[in-house]
């Protein structure tokens, strides 16, 4: 599937054939918790009540505001969340969010796409997400 723009225009989100959600932020933005409502949103929207397992680009995200990390924390559609970065920024930013937010499921950090997708895929094959 195609990667749709997310509402705010920081943002495009896509359903792989695989299965996982791909929420890809741009470079350099600020994600506010308007962003991260817009994302959720179509998240939610995208899975069409299915929990699915999401891939987070946040390569070269510059920040996150305490409101986005706020919503980041609640319940969405995700049933797995791997963060992927590429920079000592990227894992400050991921790590400030795993250490004073309680993510709303199992979520980890990777520097490597391959093995963020062989963890959000391993997942899946353990236990079949519910609608």
């Amino acid at each position: 599937m195609t990667a749709q723009p997310i509402d705010g225009g920081k943002a495009t989100l896509a359903l792989l054939p695989n299965g996982i959600l791909h929420l890809e932020w741009d470079k350099d933005c600020t994600i506010t918790a308007e962003d991260a409502e817009s994302a959720m949103a179509a998240v939610n929207g995208l899975a069409g009540g299915e929990g699915h397992p999401m891939l987070v680009d946040m390569e070269t995200t510059r920040t996150v505001t305490r409101g986005a990390r706020a919503v980041f924390a609640i319940p969405c559609a995700a049933s797995r969340i791997a963060l992927l970065g590429s920079s000592p920024v990227d894992r400050m930013i991921a790590n400030f969010f795993l250490g004073v937010n309680s993510p709303p499921c199992p979520t980890r950090f990777f520097t490597s796409r391959h093995l963020a997708v062989a963890w959000l895929q391993s997942e899946a094959h353990e236990h079949p997400a519910s609608a």
